[in-house]
């Protein structure tokens, strides 16, 4: 079911690219890489810098954790993993998970409070958006978010070595407020939503200037141009 919905996906994203004319950033780091979960729910990474004490956030767990799960078992470190969704919670309370996977039911925000969540238009999918209806006859559900400075204090973490949102075009404003907070992050993993009605690309292109201003750049991407990776920028990783 997964590679179906992973091939579905991934046409569906090259249409959107098409559309609207998504013009790729290059690959700008030169780094060792690998990727890390299901053809669905993966992500590629730089392994290099990794160990045991790394801290990962995973923003939007959905049904699919085989990301979060991989790198527990290759590098025993730990996930914090984050979805308000109760579908997603209930998903997650039925699997039998590692000491190191550690479940948050509320969701990623720029500040701390709560947020309006909206069904998606598939009752197949599980993925909730903060971005407002894109199915009428759909229903909404108000949750708990937190800002990431807010979350880290209450965890007691002053690094993210891995950074990773799929959270249904809430990232753009937790790009901003991450960097803006000067948030010590080691590797951005970031799905960017410009398919969304009323987001578009250049939403996509001013985040990852965003990111590029604050020496971060691109070391992989997917082939629709709506995930990417990103590391500090170094002369000896630049192309």
């Amino acid at each position: 079911m997964n590679l179906l919905r992973a091939l579905a996906r991934g046409a569906r994203r090259r249409l959107a690219a098409l559309f609207y004319g998504v013009r790729r950033p290059p690959i700008e780091v030169r780094v060792p890489t690998v990727r890390h979960g299901t053809a669905y729910g993966g992500w590629t990474i730089c392994p290099a810098v990794l160990t045991s004490d790394s801290v990962v956030y995973s923003f939007g767990v959905g049904e699919d954790i085989s990301f979060d799960l991989s790198l527990i078992k290759h590098y025993g470190l730990s996930v914090h993993a984050f979805d308000p969704t109760p579908r997603a919670i209930n998903w997650v309370r039925s699997q039998r998970l590692p000491d190191r996977f550690h479940f948050h039911d509320y969701g990623v925000a720029g500040y701390d409070g709560t947020a309006t969540f909206y069904s998606p238009r598939n009752p197949r999918h599980v993925s909730h958006t903060m971005l407002g209806p894109s199915n009428p006859a759909g229903r909404s559900i108000v949750l708990p978010v937190r800002g990431v400075s807010s979350i880290m204090g209450e965890l007691g973490h002053d690094r993210i070595e891995v950074l990773k949102r799929d959270v249904e075009g809430a990232e753009y404003t937790v790009i901003a407020d991450v960097l803006r907070s000067g948030i010590e992050v080691g590797q951005w993993l970031v799905e960017f939503h410009h398919r969304f009605p009323g987001v578009g690309w250049k939403r996509t292109e001013e985040a990852i200037r965003l990111l590029r201003s604050h020496s971060f750049g691109v070391f992989a991407r997917s082939e629709g141009g709506d995930e990417y990776s990103l590391l500090p920028i170094s002369p000896a990783r630049a192309r």
